[in-house]
């Protein structure tokens, strides 16, 4: 109960306040009410642009605790600004009558994304799933945790949803990536198929002498945060934390954006990268921004640079430079949107968790500067908009 007053407080004084703020900018870190002056409840989420239309799909959150796991669903917001936004309800809800389904109600569902497949006319979601009692040899059971690391796939006939599950994976089962090593193809003692929390306190500093990638080639890849790309050949790729979160993957998926097309590699190995975020700049340039590993808690960002997505990449140092520049600006990335009608106008998309209340979690929007095509540079703002891409 006080739990929901503080929240309900919270609410009023931000409506209170944003009389006094302009509609037409962005406060990084503060509550973001929508048409119905409540605060947007869409976090780790992505934006689809769609028939000018700006579609944002996120988690939706409930109060206390519990609210880390999926109670309801994923949540939609439409703007035809990037500043006010129209609740459009939930898209993918939750089973809450059949206990065997991936997505029965107390799941975990995290990061979904959307993309539209200009073949098939159908919009496409994944997303970051743990299913109930999914035991895999590589975990010991728990009720819900983290152990399984699949990807959940749905699809629908419209940007507005209904979104129909359809099913999980984990990625790449029985394929090995381009980059595959020697070692990885030899027999994976006993040692290896033990649980592992995913942060590098809890495994050793060179994790492939594990082979983490060959204990779980029969089963499929690991894939924890997530984030998907479509490329300006239409090809679409996802890329995860995998490996108990050491390394990531970037693979491609099939031309109907359904499966993986059994083509991907592996990146920053025995690095620890985990909420990736990617871009391509008009002169052909990729970018990633991820994090560190450390649970709910901020870290720096990392960032890397490639002229193909397969690689090489160049890591290149955390892009933030400004004052709390070593916590993300008290945030972790989430997405990178690009601005359409604005040559290489990129918004840095993060979120403010709250484990202890998620519904309170907060959004941090900031202009993404791309210098000489070679870096990327966040500069923190407490208010900005989208003139400041006017001189791009």
């Amino acid at each position: 109960m006080i739990r929901k007053l503080f929240f309900s407080f919270l609410v009023l004084f931000t409506s209170c306040n944003s009389e006094n703020k302009s509609e037409k900018s962005f406060y990084p870190g503060q509550y973001w009410l929508d048409n119905n002056g409540v605060h947007i409840n869409a976090h780790g989420g992505g934006i689809l642009f769609h028939q000018n239309k700006y579609f944002w799909y996120g988690e939706h959150k409930t109060e206390g605790e519990i609210g880390n796991t999926a109670q309801v669903g994923v949540h939609l917001y439409t703007s035809e600004n990037l500043y006010d936004w129209k609740d459009e309800g939930i898209v993918l809800k939750v089973d809450t009558k059949d206990s065997s389904s991936d997505i029965y109600k107390g799941c975990i569902i995290e990061r979904p994304k959307v993309i539209y497949n200009k073949k098939t006319n159908k919009f496409v979601m994944w997303f970051h799933l743990e299913p109930i009692n999914k035991e895999y040899e590589t975990q010991e059971g728990a009720n819900v945790g983290y152990g399984a690391a699949m990807s959940g796939v749905a699809f629908s006939d419209s940007p507005f949803g209904p979104f129909k599950y359809i099913k999980s994976v984990r990625p790449n089962a029985g394929v090995w990536p381009i980059n595959v090593q020697k070692f990885h193809k030899k027999p994976v003692s006993s040692d290896v198929k033990k649980i592992y929390g995913g942060g590098p306190e809890y495994l050793p500093k060179h994790v492939d002498s594990l082979n983490i990638l060959g204990r779980d080639f029969k089963i499929g890849q690991m894939a924890r945060d997530m984030n998907l790309f479509v490329d300006n050949n239409e090809k679409a790729y996802h890329i995860y934390s995998s490996e108990d979160n050491s390394t990531l993957h970037i693979s491609q998926l099939t031309d109907d954006y359904l499966s993986h097309a059994g083509i991907y590699k592996r990146f920053f190995p025995n690095k620890f990268n985990e909420a990736p975020t990617i871009m391509k700049t008009s002169k052909g340039k990729y970018f990633i921004i991820a994090s560190g590993c450390t649970s709910w808690s901020p870290n720096p960002a990392r960032s890397a640079s490639a002229d193909n997505i397969f690689g090489p990449w160049k890591e290149l140092g955390n892009p933030c430079v400004s004052k709390d520049s070593l916590t993300t600006y008290y945030s972790q990335s989430a997405y990178i949107l690009p601005v359409q009608g604005r040559k290489d106008a990129f918004i840095f998309m993060a979120d403010r968790w709250k484990p202890d209340n998620p519904i309170e979690g907060t959004y941090v929007w900031l202009p993404l500067k791309v210098k000489d095509n070679k870096l990327v540079e966040l500069v923190w703002k407490d208010k900005w908009d989208l003139s400041i891409f006017d001189n791009n």
